[in-house]
C-alpha cells in the first residue's frame, strides 16, 4: 500500500574522495505539478538528463530545487602541473651545453616554465566522476524520499483528528434536527394563531411541509459522512492524492456552508461554524501533500 507523502522536505550528503569531495543537497515545496531544477558543475553537466529521470522516478509532484557540487583536490581534475622528469631533462641538457662550450649561461626559471611538455594538464577521468556523482545523488533522494514521507504520516494523522471532530460534530447535530424542526412547526402555528387571519388549512400545512424541507439538513449530513469515509479511504490507499484530497475539501466546506445557510438555532449555527475552521485547517494541510 502506498504511503502519504508530503511535499516539503530538506536532504543533504557529502562524499569524500581521493580526488575530493562532493556534496549533493535536494529540497522541495508544495507546487500543483513536478518542476525540477538542478544546479550542477560544469564537470557533471552531461549527467543533468539521468539525474532528471531519476527525479521524476522518485517524485509525483512539487518544486524540487537539486544542488550538486563538487571540490577537486589541487593535484586533480585539470589542475596544471610541473612535470619534474622534464625539467630535470632540460637543466641536464643546459649544464651538457655549458661544459662544452665553457661559458655557463644562467638558466632563467620563467623561461624553463613555458619550455615544451614542462607544464601539462591531469585530466580526471569524468566516467568515474559521473557516477559518484550518481551515487551520491541517489542517497540524498532516497533519504529526501523518506522525509518526504515521514512528513506525510505527520499530515495524514492531522487529517484524521480533524475528520474526527467533524464525524463528532455530525453525530452532535442530527439528533437535534427533529426537535428544532418541531419547535419550528409550533412557532409558526403560533404566529398564526396571534393573528386570527382566516387562512387556508391546506395553505398553512403546505407552508410548514416546505418549512422543513427548507431546514431539513439530513442529505447534507449524509454527504458529510461520504465525503469524510472518502477522505479516509484516500489516506489509507496513499500514493499521489493531493489533488483529490483538495477537491473533497471543497465538498465538505459546500456541505458546512449549506448546512450553516439552512441553520435556525444558535447551537448549530456555531457546530457549523465549527466544522468550517476544521475543514479549513485541512485544506491548508492538503496543500503540502503530494
Amino acid at each position: 500500500m502506498a504511503s502519504v507523502h508530503s511535499m516539503t522536505a530538506f536532504s543533504r550528503r557529502e562524499a569524500s574522495h581521493s580526488w575530493g569531495s562532493l556534496s549533493c543537497e535536494i529540497r522541495s515545496v508544495n507546487h500543483r505539478y513536478l518542476e525540477p531544477s538542478l544546479r550542477l558543475p560544469d564537470a557533471l553537466r552531461s549527467c543533468e538528463p539521468v539525474l532528471r529521470e531519476k527525479i521524476r522516478k522518485g517524485l509525483a509532484r512539487g518544486k524540487v530545487d537539486c544542488t550538486l557540487q563538487l571540490n577537486l583536490q589541487a593535484s586533480q581534475g585539470n589542475a596544471v602541473q610541473l612535470d619534474e622528469q622534464m625539467i630535470d631533462q632540460y637543466l641536464a641538457t643546459i649544464n651538457q651545453i655549458n661544459e662544452r662550450t665553457g661559458n655557463p649561461v644562467p638558466v632563467n626559471g620563467l623561461e624553463l616554465l613555458f619550455k615544451p611538455g614542462v607544464m601539462r594538464q591531469q585530466h580526471f577521468d569524468n566516467e568515474l566522476l559521473a557516477q559518484a556523482a550518481s551515487t551520491l545523488f541517489d542517497e540524498v533522494l532516497t533519504d529526501h524520499i523518506a522525509h518526504r514521507e515521514r512528513e506525510g504520516r505527520a499530515l495524514s494523522l492531522l487529517i484524521q483528528e480533524r475528520l474526527d471532530k467533524i464525524t463528532a460534530i455530525v453525530l452532535q447535530l442530527r439528533p437535534m434536527i427533529p426537535d428544532l424542526v418541531q419547535q419550528q412547526k409550533e412557532k409558526l402555528h403560533a404566529r398564526l394563531a396571534e393573528i386570527k387571519a382566516q387562512l387556508d388549512e391546506n395553505r398553512i400545512e403546505q407552508e410548514i411541509v416546505l418549512l422543513a424541507q427548507r431546514i431539513d439538513v439530513d442529505e447534507e449530513l449524509d454527504r458529510l459522512n461520504t465525503h469524510i469515509n472518502e477522505v479516509k479511504r484516500a489516506l489509507k490507499d496513499g500514493g499521489g492524492i493531493g489533488r483529490r484530497l483538495d477537491f473533497l475539501m471543497q465538498e465538505l466546506n459546500r456541505e458546512a456552508n449549506t448546512l450553516s445557510s439552512k441553520s435556525i438555532a444558535s447551537d448549530t449555527t456555531l457546530l457549523a461554524v465549527d466544522m468550517k475552521v476544521l475543514i479549513e485547517q485541512m485544506r491548508e494541510q492538503i496543500q503540502n501533500i503530494e
